[in-house]
């Protein structure tokens, strides 16, 4: 199968291993992966921080640049969430019906990674080998937006070598939310560091999640207080094999 890898900002400017890491994965799956060059973000950005007209040309480039894959998948719930609920909406509040069909069509193709792998491709051992303690933060995103379920804890359960350690209070956002955690830093870091207790009290060596953006908030503060807990995405995880250590 042929799958478009819509790899988002955050994973190409500051964690481009998360995006290779999909590439790999699909790959020894036996699947051919496609990069359009012409991606930039999606628009949720300025969306979710009231600039939906401007956001407009963002959602036109977006289903312009995907709409030629028949499968595309992002290592991102929350950028996931965006193209399925806000792209067609931005577009009907512009009064661009058409934009806004073409939108849904593309939206219908995109998936987040634990979806693609379970209810595309029907696979939960995907071969992974990763030979630590991990626990599982699931995002808001993927949770409430995406309704993905226990798909990454399916996967995760597969994989080699790997404790998978339950985390209390998991359904509890981890308190970054895009620019919420820049204009209520009281509040978003009150809730980093519950997350933060709750991650330590497992005695997992490694927090996983299907996002990079709670991945560097939640991993920003471990490293602060130098706990040694790394943040690991679901598909470096997914990704790691005996071959690959």
């Amino acid at each position: 199968m042929k799958i478009a890898l819509f790899v988002t900002c955050l994973s190409d400017a500051l964690f481009p291993e998360v995006g290779k890491a999909v590439v790999t994965l699909l790959e020894r799956l036996g699947h051919e992966v496609a990069f359009p060059a012409a991606q930039t973000c999606c628009g949720q950005m300025h969306v979710n921080t009231g600039y939906r007209r401007e956001a407009l040309g963002l959602v036109r480039h977006h289903v312009e640049t995907f709409e030629p894959y028949d499968v595309i998948v992002a290592p991102s719930g929350s950028c996931v969430g965006s193209v399925r609920h806000q792209h067609a909406d931005v577009a009907r509040a512009a009064g661009d019906d058409a934009l806004a069909a073409r939108a849904e069509a593309v939206a219908a193709r995109t998936h987040e990674l634990s979806e693609l792998l379970v209810d595309v491709l029907g696979v939960e051992d995907v071969g992974a080998y990763y030979p630590h303690r991990v626990t599982y933060h699931p995002t808001c995103h993927s949770l409430r937006m995406l309704h993905v379920g226990d798909k990454p804890l399916r996967l995760l359960r597969h994989v080699r070598g790997m404790t998978l350690l339950e985390l209390p209070g998991a359904d509890q956002c981890c308190g970054f939310g895009g620019t919420f955690a820049v204009k209520n830093a009281d509040t978003s870091t009150a809730m980093l560091a519950d997350k933060m207790s709750h991650v330590l009290s497992t005695g997992a060596e490694a927090v996983s999640a299907g996002d990079s953006s709670c991945l560097m908030h939640i991993g920003g503060g471990l490293s602060r207080l130098r706990t040694g807990t790394r943040a690991v995405h679901l598909a470096e995880i997914l990704a790691s094999s005996e071959a690959s250590r």
